[in-house]
């Protein structure tokens, strides 16, 4: 690789640390070019150099944002069905300061997200992928006899996600109510209400 090369990948790492930066203390209200380059010391000339405006820098958040969600330390799936399924509710939750921190950034993240239509479609796929990560779970809960023999599981990982992010805007704005333990109560509880058969209609 030649040095200018090297030297561009060096400068775009900094760029997006930068971001990272603004991201964790302000979320995507405060995101902007100028913010930028206050975090790496810079001029903001050196930063539209790799962000024409401030849609090109939001969508380069929501990557940074994505990747650093999936590589953080996660709880290990263990076993296939029902263990599985509350390790991906779990894994959601903000259950440490550093989940917090991420949740408060992803909740930050809908107001640009539903303003913008090709920002608005990458959420709405991600989303489709984490109902089918929970769907999956339940598949083979459902495969494992864990769940009633007539559940539609479908319908219960949109309720499960439903749930979920339910929790952790409650989370965000009462920690101190709905603190890790209980959060993971909770959790608890409405996995458990999912392997009870449900009443016909009357």
């Amino acid at each position: 690789m030649s040095p200018a090369r090297t030297d561009h990948d060096a400068r775009r790492h900094d760029v997006s640390e930068a971001v990272w930066r603004v991201l964790a203390e302000h979320g995507f209200a405060g995101l902007t070019l100028r913010a930028v380059a206050a975090a790496m010391g810079a001029s903001t000339g050196l930063v539209t150099h790799y962000f024409a405006g401030k849609r090109e820098l939001v969508a380069h958040a929501l990557d940074i944002l994505e990747t650093r969600t999936r590589h953080r330390p996660r709880l290990a799936t263990g076993a296939p069905g029902l263990a599985t399924l509350r390790a991906h509710v779990l894994n959601i939750l903000p259950l440490t300061p550093e989940g917090a921190a991420m949740n408060r950034i992803w909740v930050s993240s809908w107001d640009v997200a539903l303003s913008d239509p090709d920002l608005y479609a990458a959420q709405r796929t991600r989303y489709e992928r984490i109902r089918a990560d929970l769907r999956a779970a339940l598949d083979d809960a459902l495969r494992l006899g864990e769940l009633p023999p007539d559940a539609d599981t479908g319908r219960l990982a949109a309720n499960v996600l439903s749930f979920t992010h339910g929790l952790v805007v409650q989370a965000l704005f009462d920690p101190d109510t709905f603190t890790p333990a209980r959060q993971t109560d909770l959790a608890d509880d409405h996995l458990a209400s999912l392997t009870r058969r449900r009443l016909p209609p009357p």
